[in-house]
């Protein structure tokens, strides 16, 4: 009887399944990745299409879209292997492409890089599986960066700026902390990027803020989201995707992963819950925005721990990324003159930095033991409230918040001026005063003229072409809510 030629092809004797193929994980990892790239696309672009004043819908939303899909090419390139390759130096990989048949289809190994006592992680899936999941946690911190320069940062540096931000930071952040490097052997723990995806965003962002230069002053005191239930479309692929954010962390379908998830959902629910209590008190009624606030300053928190805490550790971790973020945004931030003089659109900093160095000094706190042996690669690790060497964890936490900050600082600096000796990192102020039109030659919607080009000498420089805008609110200006006075 003839073998059906297709029925093999999918048999699990097929040399498309070897012997060391879990269909499982596979199955879970590629479901992952796919979750975090939703994040990004579209959910990121969703919302900063929508958080932003109608002029600059356009502007941020390509931000992202191209960030997404440039950080891929560069990845496979020469990133991936820069981030998970052989060692060149203790914080950096051999960087080489990730593009033959060989080094894809065999099983994947992270890291590549071998150091005692730390022993070779070998997920159940082939290599194209591992590049494509940290693909996404690139390309999602790139866009989480882009947030600190929305609305007014010229869009060519910010062409120039993707790849070499990629190479030359997030590789080195990936590298020493997941990839083989010196601080993934020394035992700190950044469960799913704390540290690596949204310490660095939020340092690196605020950087950048500061060398691209201010909004126009009318944008900074005005600056209205131009559609809130978008925005709250956006939020809403971000809160889900990161069950495949944090779930796929342990690069299997296994019970740390679930663990992962749920602690997930309860942080960022709790934090959620605890900004908005603190808007109510502190402003007389809820703000929507606000609590997208505080839900993702609830998932970053959570990000380095979540596999490694209990439950009831992460409704603790909540409760503090929805008040120490909002302390400093909506308190500090009036008291800072460096806060108020750098023009960190989106608050990065504050929802990002603040609250992934917070997760991760917390992490080093509330780390469980018998969580930790389940996934960590240097054996004996807890968190301080657990005795034993949990002190030592604590300092290895502050330690590597420190290396991520400083790096962040300097490659972001260099990177950027090296740019402004080509390219004008600021539009100037005819493209800042028109917005998209000027910047792109198109419209986020066509609210008069049928979608026509804007004309300034029919409609006038002086005329608001935005109908009524809302009421001022704490979260949609320049000085971040430093309204409110404590």
């Amino acid at each position: 009887m003839a073998t059906n030629p297709s029925s093999f092809a999918y048999s699990d004797v097929s040399p498309a399944v070897p012997n060391w193929l879990n269909k499982g994980d596979n199955a879970w990892q590629l479901t992952a990745a796919t979750l975090v790239g939703l994040q990004s696309m579209p959910g990121l672009i969703i919302l900063y299409a929508s958080i932003v004043k109608k002029k600059w819908a356009v502007n941020s939303a390509f931000m992202a879209l191209y960030a997404f899909a440039a950080v891929l090419i560069c990845w496979v390139l020469v990133g991936y292997r820069m981030a998970f390759g052989d060692e060149l130096l203790p914080f950096w990989g051999k960087g080489a492409p990730a593009l033959g048949q060989k080094f894809l289809i065999h099983r994947a190994k992270v890291p590549e890089s071998k150091h005692l006592p730390s022993e070779m992680v070998e997920p159940f899936y082939p290599m194209a599986t591992l590049v494509y999941f940290q693909f996404t946690f690139a390309a999602i911190t790139l866009i989480l960066l882009a947030g600190s320069v929305l609305g007014r940062m010229n869009i060519k540096a910010w062409m120039a700026f993707v790849p070499l931000w990629l190479i030359f930071s997030y590789t080195v952040g990936a590298f020493s902390l997941w990839g083989g490097g010196f601080l993934y052997h020394w035992g700190v723990i950044d469960y799913s990027g704390g540290y690596v995806i949204h310490l660095s965003s939020g340092i690196a962002g605020f950087t950048a803020a500061y060398w691209v230069g201010p909004r126009l002053k009318s944008d900074r005191e005005r600056f209205p989201p131009n559609n809130v239930l978008l925005m709250l479309a956006g939020a809403g692929l971000l809160w889900m995707g990161w069950s495949g954010f944090n779930g796929g962390a342990p690069y299997a379908a296994n019970i740390n992963a679930s663990i992962a998830v749920l602690n997930t959902n309860i942080c960022a629910a709790t934090s959620l819950l605890v900004w908005t209590s603190l808007d109510v008190m502190f402003f007389g009624k809820p703000s929507v925005i606000g609590a997208v606030q505080g839900m993702m300053t609830g998932l970053v928190c959570i990000t380095p721990g979540a596999g490694l805490v209990q439950a009831w550790a992460a409704i603790i971790m909540g409760i503090a990324s929805g008040s120490v973020p909002w302390v400093t945004m909506m308190v500090l931030h009036k008291k800072s003159s460096l806060l108020q003089k750098v023009d960190d659109t989106l608050g990065a900093f504050h929802t990002h930095a603040v609250a992934g160095l917070l997760g991760g000094l917390l992490t080093g706190l509330f780390a469980e033991p018998a969580l930790c042996r389940l996934i960590l690669p240097v054996s004996n690790s807890r968190g301080a409230f657990y005795g034993g060497n949990g002190g030592v964890q604590f300092l290895k936490q502050i330690v590597a918040a420190l290396f991520v900050i400083a790096w962040n600082v300097v490659s972001t600096t260099i990177i950027l001026l090296g740019i402004r000796c080509f390219i004008p990192l600021r539009m100037p102020d005819e493209q800042l005063l028109i917005g998209d039109d000027a910047v792109h030659g198109e419209e986020a919607y066509a609210l008069w003229g049928d979608g026509e080009k804007y004309d300034p000498t029919k409609h006038g420089w002086n005329t608001s072409v935005y109908g009524e805008e809302l009421a001022p609110s704490p979260y949609i200006n320049g000085a971040r809510g430093v309204t409110i006075n404590l």
